[in-house]
């Protein structure tokens, strides 16, 4: 049973191992730890697994039957930027440097210990959540976001937004007077990086637009870069002293 001082306040860890032998004792490790663990025995699978569940960090073996790990790592690193630690029997420096160089935050050569691996996580989760800023408000002119109430509101009036909304909104917030596609809101809010619609991204935004009093001929806040995605900005008719910035972003 994992102590008090290694029980993690937040650790949701996806392995992508393909050993019968080490998956199942990884996962009771970790899990022994506190830790909550959930694998998959292939790329292809475990790629999936980590677009849709976001884990907190993948441990991701090099020798899998389907897809080699390092383009496994290439897929994930083109749609997320969870970290990474590459367990690998390569213990050649051009191998795991090209781990690195790929989007790895770290590695450990088999066979290891649970407790370096451990080690090893800890230090990359440290180091992931001091580079990422905490969500708190977004504002873009009149409309602002209260992302931890997941409350949003345009000129003090508060907006009816359905969750997968809400989302939406908080997506585009976050990048204002930038052009989002359709490919990076479908991966982003809906986590579907193969194989979504786009007319369901189209759809959202027509709802949205609807919410916030204006429509595709008539924007204000929402416009439709044809053919390309579409961008959050404060209207034309902002009162001075209006920007895009996005404070807390």
């Amino acid at each position: 049973m994992a102590t008090p001082a290694t029980v993690p306040l937040v650790a949701h860890v996806l392995i992508i191992e393909d050993d019968p032998r080490i998956r199942p004792l990884l996962m009771r490790s970790l899990g022994e730890r506190g830790y909550a663990v959930a694998s998959a025995p292939t790329g292809m699978l475990g790629l999936t697994m980590a677009v849709e569940s976001r884990p907190d960090l993948v441990i991701l073996d090099l020798g899998l039957p389907d897809v080699d790990g390092t383009q496994v790592l290439s897929m994930l690193r083109a749609v997320s930027d969870v970290p990474v630690i590459v367990a690998s029997a390569r213990d050649d420096d051009p191998s795991l440097i090209g781990c690195l160089d790929a989007g790895a935050d770290d590695y450990v050569v088999k066979p290891y210990t649970t407790q370096q691996l451990e080690a090893r996580i800890r230090a990359v989760m440290r180091r992931s959540a001091g580079a990422r800023a905490p969500r708190t408000n977004l504002v873009v002119g009149g409309l602002e976001i209260d992302v931890p109430a997941r409350r949003a509101t345009l000129d003090s009036s508060v907006l009816d937004l359905s969750p997968r909304e809400f989302d939406l909104l908080v997506r585009l917030a976050e990048s204002p007077g930038e052009v989002v596609t359709k490919r990076e809101l479908l991966t982003d809010v809906w986590h579907q990086a193969w194989g979504g619609s786009d007319k369901t991204v189209d759809v959202h935004l027509s709802w949205l637009r609807r919410k916030l009093g204006e429509s595709a001929a008539e924007p204000r806040y929402l416009h439709t870069i044809r053919g390309v995605g579409v961008r959050l900005a404060v209207p034309d008719d902002a009162p001075d002293g209006a920007s895009d910035d996005a404070p807390g972003a």
